[in-house]
């Protein structure tokens, strides 16, 4: 899908003819779209190509008036009873007075643009345009760092009620979903550094100001994710000792049990045999094997409660 965007008068058309200045936005182009636009702009065919490419990773390239940017993007998506945080490419083409992004899927990011939540946001000025996209990539890594966060907190909740699988896997998932940030907040990194080393965009005193923003914005991020990855980690530790410290518990009270019943069992098996046995005879025979297995048990019991293992 192929979408182009023109601020006119401080406000953000959407509008049908390639012009000036303008945005064009791609999510999961068609194949006519790539070749359309590849042959108006005489664009490198690898640049959109990358862009949709899951496991391309972020840097930039530059071959004469053409710069690709590619960027790791957070990307949330419902999954049973929660969400799963990933994260996917996205490519900003700057070529003849036009920006072009593309992305293989629908990002919140896009949408704040294109919806007018961001302010001071103008197409034609490309170089704001990016160092905004770059802003807010940024905030919505520190956003759904925030989601995690909460998440994992209710699983915990759920954890010292419930010591189940399901939510020792959920906390597996979260963590994943750290990593995956980690390596896309580092790989971002890489590439704004990069911006700030070389003078690879035009950049105005206010341009040179928010770039810095961005680059402290994803540091605070990547130092969030690191501190989450280490708390999770040391709770998902915490919480598998306390399950085998539990189930270790259980097979000791279990075991116990089965020491104080098996000596009534050995009694009466020894007065259970086809042969001569004592009081064999007396009315009271089964009173008697019947108090000596309680007593006997009785004091399985006591010796076994005084080594706490009950």
């Amino acid at each position: 899908m192929k979408r182009i965007y023109l601020t006119v008068d401080d406000h953000l058309t959407q509008i049908n003819t390639l012009e000036k200045g303008c945005w064009v936005h791609l999510q999961n182009p068609t194949r006519e779209e790539i070749d359309g636009l590849n042959a108006r702009f005489k664009l490198d065919p690898t640049y959109l190509q990358a862009a949709l490419d899951e496991e391309e990773s972020a840097r930039i390239e530059r071959d004469g008036d053409q710069m690709l940017i590619i960027v790791d993007i957070p990307y949330v998506e419902a999954e049973g009873n929660g969400y799963s945080y990933t994260t996917i490419p996205m490519g900003i083409i700057m070529v003849d007075d036009v920006i072009i992004t593309v992305s293989t899927r629908e990002s919140t990011i896009i949408t704040d643009f294109t919806e007018e939540r961001i302010r001071g946001f103008w197409t034609y000025k490309r170089t704001r345009f990016i160092l905004q996209l770059l802003y807010r990539n940024a905030s919505r890594f520190l956003n759904y760092l925030k989601h995690i966060d909460k998440s994992s907190m209710l699983v915990q909740e759920r954890l010292q009620r419930s010591m189940r699988n399901q939510e020792l896997l959920q906390m597996m998932k979260l963590e994943k979903s750290l990593v995956f940030f980690s390596t896309s907040l580092k790989g971002n990194e890489m590439v704004l550094e990069k911006m700030l080393r070389t003078d690879m965009l035009r950049q105005y005193p206010d341009d040179s100001d928010l770039l810095e923003d961005v680059i402290v914005e994803n540091k605070q991020a990547m130092e969030m994710c690191a501190i989450y990855r280490d708390i999770m980690s040391g709770t998902m530790d915490a919480f598998a000792s306390i399950i085998s410290n539990n189930l270790n518990i259980v097979m000791k009270i279990l075991t116990s049990l089965t020491v104080v019943l098996a000596v009534p069992s050995i009694i009466a098996s020894l007065w259970g045999m086809n042969v001569n046995v004592p009081l064999q005879d007396s009315p009271a025979a089964f009173w008697l094997v019947l108090g000596i297995s309680m007593l006997a048990s009785a004091c399985a019991f006591v010796v076994l409660w005084r080594k706490r293992m009950f």
